[in-house]
This record gives structure tokens, sequence and C-alpha cells, in this order.
């Protein structure tokens, strides 16, 4: 039997654009657009807080698709994701640890609420990236 699971799927990918002055602008190829902060003290996103942003946005979707799988939707009233981490010390500096904190707002005893947030982290095509080992083909425009 065919799995039931219908995955939908959009149009994906990004672009960043930066000149010889100026901060980057990164578009989607479904129109959105952000520009990108590069001082430390300036508001705004950085390439890390987007890193930390999807992965936020990402299971906090998956959690609510994680409640509707479990049947718990109508107990779901939110979740709140925050998501930071610890970037290495020396090259090839990367993010080396992340640090979640799943806030749900339901009425949920603690075993449901691990378990919501353990199958949302399943379920997150983001967390699975980020601890995967994705392939990265780089090619180089004429």
């Amino acid at each position: 039997m065919a799995d039931s699971a219908k995955v939908r799927s959009r149009p994906v990918g990004a672009a960043a654009k930066l000149g010889r002055l100026g901060r980057p602008v990164i578009s989607t190829v479904t129109g959105g657009a952000l520009e990108i902060v590069t001082g430390v003290s300036e508001p705004g996103f950085n390439p890390i807080d987007l890193l930390y942003s999807s992965l936020a946005a990402c299971l906090a979707l998956s959690a609510r698709i994680a409640a509707s799988q479990m049947g718990l939707l109508d107990r779901f009233e939110g979740v709140v994701v925050e998501v930071s981490g610890e970037k290495s010390a020396a090259e090839p500096y990367r993010i080396i640890r992340f640090d979640i904190k799943v806030e749900f707002a339901g009425d949920f005893d603690d075993a449901t609420r691990n378990a919501l947030a353990h199958a949302a982290e399943d379920i997150c095509t983001v967390s699975n990236t980020l601890k995967g080992d994705a392939e990265f083909v780089l090619s180089i425009a004429d």
C-alpha cells in the first residue's frame, strides 16, 4: 500500500546579492526579500540568526503537525520555540551546539509535551538536515 502522506512542494531556493558597498540582500524564488545586517549591534537578521530562525520556525510548524498526527490538535493552543547555540572559537567556524527551548500552550502533561517536542524534531526538515550529512554541489557561473 502506498504511503498516504502527501508531501506538498513549492518552489524553493534563495540568492544573496552583495555589491562592493552595502549589505547583502537575500531573495527567495517566491519573491521574499530581506536585507542582512553585518554589524554585531545592528538590529535585524544576520546569517546565523537566519539559521536559528529556520530551525525555530520549522520546529514550531512541526510541533503543530505532531499534535495533529497524535490526535491532540484540539488541546494545542500554540507553541514557542527559542533557538540559540554556540559557535566554534576556531576555524572552521560553525555552530557546534544548538540550544532549543520548546514551550507548549495547551492542556498537556509533561510526558505529552516531551512526546510532542521529540515528534516535532523528527518531523522537522531543518533539524533532520542539520543532523544529517547533506551533499553540497558547488558550481561557478561563467
